[in-house]
């Protein structure tokens, strides 16, 4: 697939700002580099992910270190969204692969083209892991799911600690 083929197939939007704390973090003039070869609509930090996602149908998070579960996630599959993420803690629990999304391997740019590609030609697919990763959403992020899942831990561990 040549490059305007793909130009006019996929659009990448990058939202965030590097954490120039993180000596891993992507540098700032990385991302100026990628925004002025319009590869990337670099959007910065937003605080209207809802809209966001709206205009979106892949969410991509290629992290590669233990973040805890990314809320980012969380909120792509509550708006429907197919995701694409890393087989990594955090990561890989916020989705099901091949049902709500695709886990790739860490690193791994090759699968990470691979399933982008994938899923940006089929439109059908994308729409039906979305709608799974919505379900999976309510059943599994809900407030009531997790505090149940609290509530059921804090008496697991009250339990052991009296026998």
């Amino acid at each position: 697939m040549g490059k305007s083929e793909f130009a006019d197939l996929i659009s990448f939007r990058l939202i965030g700002v590097p954490d120039i704390e993180n000596p891993d973090s992507i540098l700032p003039e990385e991302i100026e580099v990628w925004r002025r070869s319009g590869i990337v609509d670099c959007l910065g930090f937003r605080q209207d992910m809802s809209k966001v996602f709206s205009e979106t149908n892949i969410v991509v998070l290629p992290s590669y270190y233990g973040e805890g579960l990314p809320k980012v996630l969380i909120e792509a599959a509550a708006c429907g969204r197919a995701i694409i993420t890393t087989d990594c803690p955090g990561c890989r629990d916020a989705i099901l692969d091949k049902i709500t999304g695709v886990l790739i391997p860490a690193k791994d740019s090759l699968a990470l083209s691979n399933a982008i590609l994938r899923l940006a030609k089929n439109r059908a697919l994308v729409t039906q892991m979305g709608r799974a990763g919505r379900k999976y959403a309510e059943k599994t992020f809900s407030v009531n799911s997790v505090v149940s899942d609290h509530l059921d831990i804090y008496k697991n561990v009250l339990g052991k600690e009296h026998k």
